[in-house]
């Protein structure tokens, strides 16, 4: 590295400590920020020539990885041909997607875009409380979430939230929202002694929906599997048993896909693991694009809608996203879905997943390693001080093994600032595109820290 560059790199640097506002990060003076550069497949490279796996696919979303030229061109040919254009009335790359997601879903849906998963929940929310005053139940407007759960940092979304760090001082919380345990087996919140904890979790909400009476609830939102909270995976039988209760109770079932859709669990969307499920309301983001351009959606099911095309002043959502549904995101959209079936994307998640990933599973051997996690590429490693106590590992040991994957080339996460005293997860998230060679380098890494951690 020639001085000029190492003088441009110290500027930058200057920079990002004078200028840039980090998320998730605690302010350390004169601390040094990683500054990408470049990327390539499932690797980045930073100013300094460090070359490392993203073993988290950025935010969960990088799907197919860096450098799809395809990908850009679609973006750059739409641009060229509609640089922007409002839904308030329509647009190509709009329709073709949404019909593309109906298709996808297996049944009809009218999908409403925004710019990421805040909003589309934010938006469901508003789509499920006006449904339920239009089709004569005014009082329908408390929404339920489970949690640990995430679903968000826009104000309702954060209320939806269920992780007590990242609610801290931004209260009071929106009013209508409840939290209810979720099937933790690990950690199964209604005690030891229960043998099946997805079904007592589930029958929970059936009792909150009748304790505060199902005439005031309207929706219970969830991932299929929560991921951020630490890749809390359910069995099959939770996700259907919660779907009859919503249907008994006249409940919408809003389904947030955000990190799950898209190919993540070797499934195109993470409900399909669970047979006869259709949700009334699924979101989704970050996959859909694969990072490559900021989209939301929420698709509605076709039924619902029905009661938004009732005549009057107020009947119709009155709802605007100004970038939502912007014709280059929509193309990029449409292009990286036709490569994910081009190229068997989720089949291929839902074997390698296993076969290579799957090598993770024998870190269970480990003292500390309580228990680990999975559904395609998409792993979470509960760290314990000790297998008896189950005692969550501290954050400096946390930070040392994440520290220590660094150093050897390989970024990965954790469930950083969800639950006080419990942000004892490792979460590997690859892109779906990662080589078997990535993949085995993602298992040998994360295996040898293990292995010389102290």
């Amino acid at each position: 590295m020639t001085n000029l560059q190492i003088n441009v790199n110290d500027q930058l640097v200057k920079q990002d400590q004078d200028h840039l506002w980090h998320a998730m990060s605690r302010f350390v003076e004169g601390g040094k920020t990683m500054v990408a550069e470049s990327g390539e497949g499932a690797w980045f490279t930073d100013i300094d020539g460090n070359r490392y796996l993203d073993g988290v696919s950025g935010l969960w979303c990088l799907n197919l990885g860096h450098g799809r030229k395809e990908i850009v061109d679609a973006a750059a040919e739409q641009m060229m041909k509609l640089s922007y254009f409002p839904l308030t009335l329509s647009h190509i790359p709009a329709i073709q997607l949404s019909a593309k997601i109906s298709n996808l879903l297996g049944d009809s849906y009218r999908t409403f875009f925004s710019n990421s998963g805040s909003e589309a929940n934010e938006t469901a929310f508003k789509i499920a409380r006006q449904y339920h005053f239009q089709n004569g139940n005014p009082e329908k407007h408390k929404i339920i979430s489970r949690y640990r759960a995430y679903h968000g940092t826009t104000l309702g979304a954060l209320s939806a939230t269920a992780q007590a760090n990242r609610r801290y001082k931004y209260g009071p919380s929106m009013p209508g929202f409840m939290h209810v345990p979720l099937p933790y087996s690990y950690r199964c919140p209604f005690g030891d002694e229960v043998t099946d904890c997805d079904k007592v979790a589930a029958d929970f909400i059936d009792q909150i929906i009748a304790w505060e009476g199902s005439e005031t609830v309207a929706a219970v939102i969830m991932e299929p599997f929560i991921s951020g909270g630490g890749v809390i995976v359910p069995s099959p039988s939770y996700l259907q048993r919660v779907s009859e209760i919503c249907k008994k109770h006249d409940v919408l079932l809003i389904m947030d896909e955000v990190v799950s859709g898209f190919g993540r669990t070797g499934k195109m969307f993470g409900f399909m693991h669970s047979d006869g499920v259709q949700p009334d309301i699924i979101t989704m983001a970050k996959g859909l694009t694969s990072g490559y351009l900021p989209l939301g959606a929420t698709a509605v099911h076709s039924r619902i809608y029905e009661k938004f095309k009732e005549e009057g002043t107020s009947n119709h959502l009155r709802h605007v996203s100004t970038y939502g549904g912007h014709p280059a995101s929509c193309a990029v959209a449409l292009k990286n879905i036709e490569i994910i079936e081009n190229e068997n994307i989720v089949a291929r998640v839902a074997s390698l997943g296993n076969r290579i990933l799957g090598r993770l599973k024998d870190l269970i051997s480990h003292q500390n390693v309580g228990e680990v996690r999975h559904v395609g590429f998409l792993y979470g490693i509960e760290m314990v001080e000790d297998k008896g106590s189950k005692q969550p590992a501290s954050d400096e040991f946390m930070a040392n093994i994440i520290s220590r994957c660094k150093e050897k080339g390989l970024i990965i996460g954790r469930n950083g600032d969800t639950v006080p005293g419990f942000n004892n997860v490792l979460i590997i998230a690859p892109p779906l595109v990662s080589t078997e060679d990535d993949l085995h380098f993602v298992v040998e890494t994360v295996t040898n820290v293990l292995q010389n951690i102290k």
